[in-house]
């Protein structure tokens, strides 16, 4: 069945027309967390095997929720024979933080496959789990949302040569957990148009989101970035802006302006791609001090999101302008509670303060564990036109900053050193390794991984280090 071009983030459509949608870009696939983990498929089949199909209709219905895209774009989504995909073999093991896949090729197409492709990250899981501990495997996967998350696995339990597990379909469970946490959502804000779904990219297959939309819109949530789900909901598809559209014009002001001059509707500025308080701010404040009456708002993002909201709201009304604020990344009851708090003690209108969830609402209420966050699976802009760029955001201690470049992945054979190097496409391979996204397929396996050393860690060429050391120097010439 071909996949629908609305099956993306409503985001991704406004960055495109907002961006250079024919433009060639590299997009990188890694998980931050999760230690080893085993590849359980062909990653280049699995990544052409979501690129969408539009159909006239889709873009209709783009249009009339002020999704109106160019020739740009529609040439862009169709360019699926220039897209190159260079990944590590099925079969292989990898490691935190190693980019396992990378994705180049028109801008708009390479970017829209984005939130099918995060889902990638639960066929990992249920791999790594049957191949590490087959009774850990059987409880995880003992109760699942819904019938396409448990073919998923069980698809995947054959490709790594493992018996099936017992497994129980409970949609209705799966709702009923969804309800009560919007529910809960809903009573402290005092009203469902306040918040706004983000989850598909949280979700392990679409079945699985469309029931957690069904859930929401049961509770009085009408707006969703799933374009596909708003569509065969009744829902609102709702997205601005996300950090690929800041990568691409290198500094907040200029991405932020692109995005007010390009588009009719109103803007939503996303802070944290260099540093809220230092660059995403002052952009973002200048910006809406030019134009009160668009109502454009701020999101914030990453980092200390409460002294940012302080600042921020501080700062504002020296200035004299009122800007709504949206809050995302990793919210829950408590931390709505705190900043509908705060929101109170700043005087800030209800109307102008508004809460996006995605996880919180999608995966929380899972049964099995096997969830986005429990990996931090990214899929990141590294490379536009041939400018390597990076996400650096507030919080550098806790390794979120992006891999600039082409990125390659090369594994070390024999010797002394990091086990994984990450390289640049053209690099020669470093003596003692070799490029594991070149390698043959294997047979999945983690035998034998046990005995590598607990200090084993994931280092950057020379060549790597030389860009993502140019492009702190670049947007933050005083340091950090």
């Amino acid at each position: 069945m071909a996949t629908s071009l609305l099956a993306t983030d409503g985001y991704k459509f406004s960055m495109a027309e907002a961006g250079w949608p024919l433009r060639q870009e590299t997009f990188y696939y890694s998980h931050r967390k999760g230690g080893l983990q085993v590849m359980p498929l062909d990653l280049a089949a699995f990544v052409r095997g979501l690129l969408p199909e539009p159909r006239p209709e889709d873009y209709e219905y783009l249009a009339r929720y002020d999704y109106e895209m160019g020739v740009g774009f529609k040439a862009a989504i169709l360019r699926k024979d220039r897209l190159s995909i260079r990944a590590i073999p099925r079969g292989a093991v990898f490691y935190s933080r190693e980019p396992i896949l990378t994705v180049t090729g028109p801008s708009a197409l390479v970017s829209w496959v984005e939130p099918l492709l995060l889902q990638l990250n639960y066929r990992v899981q249920v791999a790594t789990q049957a191949l590490a501990d087959r009774e850990a495997l059987a409880r995880a996967l003992a109760t699942v949302t819904c019938e396409e998350q448990k073919a998923i696995a069980l698809e995947t339990l054959d490709a790594v040569g493992v018996k099936p597990v017992p497994i129980t379909v409970d949609s209705e469970g799966y709702m009923r957990r969804v309800r009560a946490t919007v529910k809960e959502l809903v009573d402290i804000v005092e009203d469902p148009a306040r918040i706004f779904e983000v989850g598909l990219r949280a979700a392990t297959c679409l079945e699985h989101h469309e029931l957690a939309l069904r859930a929401c819109k049961e509770e009085g949530v009408q707006r969703t970035s799933n374009v596909e789900g708003a569509r065969k909901l009744g829902m609102i598809p709702v997205g601005t802006m996300g950090h690929e559209h800041v990568q691409r014009y290198g500094s907040d002001e200029a991405a932020f302006r692109a995005m007010r001059e390009r588009r009719p509707s109103r803007s939503s500025y996303l802070l944290d791609t260099f540093d809220t308080l230092t660059s995403g701010v002052p952009a973002a404040f200048q910006l809406i001090r030019e134009d009160p009456a668009a109502q454009d708002s701020i999101r914030f993002d990453s980092g200390n999101k409460k002294l940012q909201y302080l600042y921020a709201v501080t700062r504002a009304r020296d200035m004299g302008i009122r800007p709504v604020n949206i809050l995302e990344d990793g919210l829950d009851a408590a931390a709505t509670r705190e900043f509908e708090d705060l929101r109170r003690q700043v005087g800030w209108e209800p109307s102008a303060q508004f809460y996006g969830y995605g996880g919180h609402i999608v995966a929380r209420t899972m049964a099995c564990p096997f969830t986005r966050d429990r990996v931090a699976a990214i899929y990141k802009l590294s490379c536009t036109g041939r400018h390597p760029v990076m996400k650096f955001g507030n919080e550098l201690a806790e390794g979120k900053q992006s891999i600039p470049g082409t990125p390659v992945l090369f594994r070390r054979r024999h010797g002394s050193g990091p086990i994984g190097l990450v390289g640049q496409e053209g690099e020669p391979v470093p003596e003692g390794y070799f490029p594991l996204m070149d390698s043959a397929p294997e047979s999945p396996s983690l035998v034998g991984t046990s005995e590598v050393p607990s200090e084993v860690r994931i280092a950057y060429t020379p060549a790597t280090q030389a860009l993502a050391d140019e492009l702190k120097k670049r947007h933050f010439p005083q340091g950090r």
